[in-house]
């Protein structure tokens, strides 16, 4: 009997090992080890940001513009177009509250105790491009940061440089809650910029183009599927924000933006309207503020992309007739579909 004891205790031992290897293998072929042992993160450096004029302008133009630093970090009146401040620009404030989630955009004006202040310009650095916080932690991916991760050096210098300038504020805001799963999931979105990134040259329209439409359109205007955008769909819109509401193909497909002419386009980026119907959802109030060259080049690039039509396979979008053609965009109803989006891979995650 002992014999047959020892012989069995060694069959579970290594049924046991079987079941940890095949789990390994498991974990590290599908959402890998950051839900469990936390984010990737690079070390910080001791790296600083000059401050000079032109910084300070140039990121004044990126954190009110193009990035939209300051229509995401400031509290505003719910619901109404275009955004009204009802506090100091970046003093954060409550972004998503719904059921057991909620997502707190931060303070990021130099108060010490409340908002950045504390912090060195390589962790606001890694926070804008990596979702880092300075404690370690991963930040809820509706902050863009995967697409900020093409943002060059000189522009996050730029933008760093600018925020600091803000007027510090003390704003005590509640604490992000993240239901389980979602909390671990999170952990694999941050990626290490650990490299230079180099500005494009400014004066080729076409790579000008490229640049800013890869930060600030790509990300809303591509399908997903189980929470990843579709290869080989980008710009092609197909990304439900509500039940009636999806981005638009900003493509030059007869479905997406290919009867506009550059006058038009910048007519509906300054705007808001297409001729006398005026669009909603997209703030369009905040890229109105991009000056003509980043525009006109935005312009330039997307008319130079694969005419595709509409993804099929991504989430199904209902019948739009008047929504089919406009450029879609509002940070609450992007929030809301952030959360859907990590839900349904959470879903999917959970099911393997």
């Amino acid at each position: 009997m002992a014999g047959w004891g020892k012989t069995l205790a060694k069959i579970l031992g290594y049924g046991l090992m079987a079941l940890l290897v095949v789990a390994a293998v498991v974990i590290n072929f599908t959402i890998g080890w950051a839900p469990i042992v936390g984010p990737k993160a690079r070390p910080v450096t001791n790296r600083r940001f000059e401050a000079t004029p032109a910084r300070l302008e140039r990121g004044k133009y990126l954190a009110e513009g193009r990035m939209g630093c300051i229509e995401c970090h400031t509290p505003k009146q719910p619901d109404v177009e275009p955004s009204v401040f009802i506090g100091e620009p970046g003093s954060g404030g409550v972004f998503l509250d719904e059921g057991n989630l909620r997502v707190v955009a931060a303070n990021i004006t130099p108060d010490r105790e409340t908002g950045i202040g504390s912090w060195s310009d390589d962790e606001i650095a890694r926070a804008i491009r990596e979702g880092i916080a300075k404690d370690g932690h991963a930040l809820f991916p509706i902050m863009p940061y995967e697409e900020f991760r093409r943002v060059s050096d000189e522009e996050l210098a730029s933008v760093i440089v600018y925020i600091r300038t803000l007027e510090p504020v003390r704003s005590s805001l509640p604490r992000n809650r993240i239901p389980f799963p979602l909390s671990r999931l999170i952990n694999t979105a941050p990626q290490p910029v650990d490299h230079p990134v180099p500005e494009p040259d400014m004066n080729d329209p076409i790579k000008r183009g490229e640049y800013i439409a890869n930060i600030s359109c790509i990300g809303c205007h591509t399908p997903t599927k189980s929470g990843k955008p579709l290869a080989g769909m980008q710009f092609t819109g197909g990304q439900l924000f509500t039940e009636a509401v999806a981005s638009a193909n900003i493509t030059p497909d007869a479905s997406g933006i290919g009867y506009y002419d550059e006058r038009l386009f910048l007519e509906v980026m300054r705007t808001g309207k297409v001729k006398a119907r005026q669009l909603h959802v997209m703030p369009l109030w905040v890229f109105a503020k991009l000056n003509d060259d980043d525009l006109k080049a935005t312009y330039a690039y997307l008319r130079t992309l694969p005419v595709r039509a509409p993804a099929t396979e991504s989430t199904p979008v209902p019948e739009m007739p008047l929504l089919s053609r406009h450029l879609i965009r509002d940070p609450q109803q992007l929030h809301r579909a952030a959360q859907l989006q990590f839900v349904t891979v959470g879903t999917s995650l959970c099911s393997i």
